[in-house]
């Protein structure tokens, strides 16, 4: 309610403990737990799992808790709002904002997966470095030559362009191979050096960003859109790693934290409980312990529901003694067929 703290609460108490509650849909929340039944609910317990702690101390909350999006702090949806749009969420803040409050014009949706606002740009600026050959480009009505970036090279100075000069002196000779290595920010490995995994002892380990860092590239005040698999070309160094720690962004690196791959697991995981455990179970067998086991089950199936239909004629209520009663003389008739059995060689 009005002037109380926020909480969150997962899909499943949402059906369950909190039907008749005003509920805000926020998707996904990373490293987050429920706080259903905890300190922040006064006369409420948890259906599901009642014993829980008191407060959720590593919950983040931001203004999505309380039905606001955006940079623009509205609702969605907005009943003051007219203009149609689209609602992205940042990978970053995880907050969702209107398509037309990014500063630029999002790309047509099948053509990225992710996004990152403009604060978060501006919070992890090392995205710029990777944002020139991997982002997706936003849609532009009319681009100037400062929106694309030319008047970088304008503000290098002479020593920096020979010093960039001097290190792709080489460029004119390499091959097409190697220009999409280097495009993938990947060391080249070409047959224009005869040992390239031989290294000097003052040169350091190979990091994508610095390397990235040290060509001419632009910032932008505005929020970057990306392919599906830009995650996995960040530089994992361990300097890379410790930034993205301070940053507490670790989670850009991983490929499963995408939306995309959570769906597929949601997908995978209702596949598995449609299964049929019996079916598994067959699957599994050769051909002769599937006969038996199917005409095991047709006879515990025929006897069971002939047992179970006595009391209901009767109309009399089938107790706890009575199934296991039928299951003794199941299994004792079982033992009774199995030492009848004649075998018999040709």
């Amino acid at each position: 309610p009005p002037g109380a703290e926020p909480a969150g609460i997962c899909l499943a108490c949402s059906y369950e403990c909190h039907g008749t509650h005003r509920l805000f849909e926020l998707y996904t929340k990373r490293n987050f737990r429920c706080d259903c039944g905890n300190s922040k609910f006064k006369n409420l317990q948890c259906k599901l799992l009642p014993e829980k702690g008191k407060v959720n101390s590593g919950n983040k909350y931001n203004d999505n808790f309380y039905g606001l999006y955006c940079t623009c702090k509205r609702p969605y949806p907005d009943p003051e709002d007219e203009i149609p749009d689209e609602m992205i969420q940042c990978i970053v803040c995880e907050d969702w904002f209107h398509g037309r409050h990014l500063g630029a014009v999002p790309p047509e949706s099948g053509d990225f997966h992710e996004m990152v606002c403009q604060a978060c740009m501006k919070r992890c600026h090392f995205l710029w470095a990777y944002a020139s050959q991997l982002a997706v480009p936003p849609l532009t009505k009319a681009n100037s030559l400062e929106d694309e970036g030319i008047v970088l090279k304008v503000e290098e100075s002479e020593e920096q362009k020979k010093e960039i000069k001097k290190e792709s002196g080489v460029e004119h000779h390499n091959t097409k191979e190697e220009k999409q290595s280097e495009q993938f920010n990947e060391p080249s490995t070409s047959s224009g050096s005869a040992c390239p995994e031989v290294v000097t002892k003052s040169e350091e380990p190979l990091c994508k960003l610095k390397e990235l860092q040290s060509k001419p590239f632009v910032k932008k005040d505005t929020a970057t859109f990306w392919p599906s698999n830009w995650r996995s070309k960040l530089c994992t160094c361990e300097d890379c790693l410790k930034m993205y720690s301070e940053l507490e962004v670790q989670f850009l690196t991983d490929e499963c934290d995408t939306v995309l791959a959570y769906e597929n697991k949601g997908t995978s995981d209702q596949e598995t409980e449609r299964r049929d455990p019996l079916m598994d179970t067959l699957n599994s067998m050769n051909r002769v312990q599937q006969v038996e086991l199917i005409c095991e089950y047709n006879d515990l199936k025929t006897e069971l529901t002939d047992y179970l239909r006595r009391f209901a004629d009767e109309g009399t209520v089938v107790k706890r003694e009575d199934i296991q009663h039928f299951f003794e003389e199941f299994q004792s008739r079982k033992r009774r067929r199995t030492n009848r059995m004649q075998y018999y060689c040709s």
